[in-house]
């Protein structure tokens, strides 16, 4: 995991999100070890997960000073609210949030997976503070889209609210090594049918095709630059240096207006079959 962080930081990528959740810690403790061993600029983007039983705003600070501590940091760039779980409101959460703002623990607020209702209510308890909800982070691919459907994507861009996208490969399926004669192991094996892995095949060729069109770049280099062409945040898990190395080669090109016409037109047809 270190290779992977000097990599990126070797390659201009210095963006990294994490969560108190993450490994129970520990993926915020790797990353403090590394930062400790750079003195380049590093954007830190954790969550903090409001627990049915953390019922106190004051929950919340004190879950951001042990991330910050696990970091090695006096302040993280982007502080996020991880899922929107009850019973805590939220409204109250955004309060606590100025709280950490205010004290200048966090220099952003944002949600992860908060839907159109919910991400309206977090920016309106936001701006009556003065303060600019900074982003949203969703789960998008070209084999979910939901956001684009169901209104979320536009109020973010009226909003002037940033999209991260995490899981932009769908969790492998985007690469083109699944199919239904090699499906994933484990659980993604189970959640995604050998029917599923038949129906994106056609998608799959035409990832491969207009990478090919593209200097050779690969089904997944196509689909991380997908999501970058409609204007989020593209945030790809990395395990390894070859992957690291891999995800940055969908970085300094951008697929034409008429290739991602095609490829929603393919997706949107992949996705009717569901």
């Amino acid at each position: 995991m270190r290779k992977v962080f000097q990599f990126n930081l070797d390659t201009g990528i210095n963006f990294f999100d994490t969560a108190e959740i993450y490994g129970q810690g520990r993926s915020e403790s790797f990353l403090g070890k590394f930062l400790r061993e750079t003195d380049k600029p590093v954007k830190i983007a954790t969550k903090f997960m409001p627990y049915p039983w953390r019922l106190r705003r004051q929950a919340l600070v004190r879950s951001l000073r042990n991330s910050l501590k696990r970091l090695g940091r006096d302040q993280v760039e982007l502080y996020q609210m991880h899922q929107p779980i009850p019973p805590v409101t939220i409204e109250t959460w955004m309060e606590a949030m100025t709280e950490a703002y205010q004290a200048g623990l966090i220099q952003a607020v944002g949600v992860s997976n908060y839907n159109r209702d919910q991400t309206q209510r977090a920016y309106a308890a936001l701006m009556r503070q003065g303060i600019q909800l900074a982003s949203n982070q969703v789960e998008y691919h070209l084999l979910d889209r939901r956001i684009e459907k169901n209104g979320l994507m536009k109020l973010c861009q009226e909003l002037g609210v940033a999209i991260i996208a995490y899981s932009p490969l769908a969790q492998g399926m985007l690469t083109g090594k699944y199919t239904p004669d090699n499906p994933p192991p484990g659980f993604r094996g189970s959640k995604y049918s050998r029917k599923f892995l038949t129906q994106i095949q056609p998608l799959i060729a035409a990832l491969r095709k207009i990478g090919a069109e593209h200097a050779g770049k690969t089904p997944a280099q196509v689909a991380i630059n997908w999501t970058i062409c409609k204007g989020t945040i593209s945030i790809p898990g990395e395990k390894n240096l070859r992957q690291a190395e891999q995800n940055a080669e969908a970085l300094g090109w951008s697929l034409t207006e008429e290739e991602v016409a095609q490829l929603d037109a393919i997706s949107d047809r992949v996705l009717e079959q569901e």
